[in-house]
């Protein structure tokens, strides 16, 4: 009578997760490209001292932004929470391709999903390994966002659109941000 009832017990749940697979591959579209609006100021670069490396001074970039999307259209039944993040890329002459997150937010179901952030200060320094942020002219950020779903696959979604920025051509010699 017990192995019977496990062996119906397992079956139910076999269909069950074939069942949400399925949906999943079906509904489960997190490729909506969500158009978001963000506006960059370039506050300074400096030129600080690098106590991570052989003590060489390194640029040293300070952003502002502002942020303003609907998030709502993303959030779906299998939507746990997204993981929003702000990059930027550029090149220099030692790199053809530098990237660097500055700036995260995680949003969870039931959050409040309408993000109007105004004058927000990069969360992570903005540090190039050498001297490639003053005067570099084609600074591209990107939003990103990678969905965490209750069931299925973790997929990474760019949003459509970016912003480039310059950075100025002389060094800020200010004390604080």
């Amino acid at each position: 009578m017990l192995s019977r009832s496990g062996r119906f017990c397992g079956k139910k749940n076999t269909i069950r997760v074939c069942f949400v697979f399925f949906i999943h591959l079906f509904l489960g579209c997190y490729h909506v490209k969500k158009k978001m609006h963000f506006v960059v100021l370039i506050k300074l670069t400096k030129n600080v001292e690098d106590f991570t490396g052989p003590r060489e001074r390194s640029d040293l970039g300070l952003i502002t932004f502002d942020l303003s999307a609907d998030l709502k259209p993303i959030f779906d039944w299998n939507v746990k929470q997204l993981f929003l993040y702000l990059s930027a890329e550029y090149k220099t002459k030692n790199n053809a391709l530098n990237q660097v997150v500055l700036w995260d937010k995680i949003v969870l179901r039931g959050d409040k999903t309408k993000l109007d952030l105004k004058d927000v200060k990069s969360k992570y320094f903005f540090f190039d390994d050498g001297n490639g942020l003053k005067g570099n002219e084609n600074i591209t950020l990107t939003l990103s966002w990678n969905v965490v779903p209750n069931a299925g696959i973790l997929p990474l979604v760019t949003g459509t659109g970016h912003i480039s920025a310059a950075f100025p051509d002389s060094y800020e010699m200010t004390k604080n941000y």
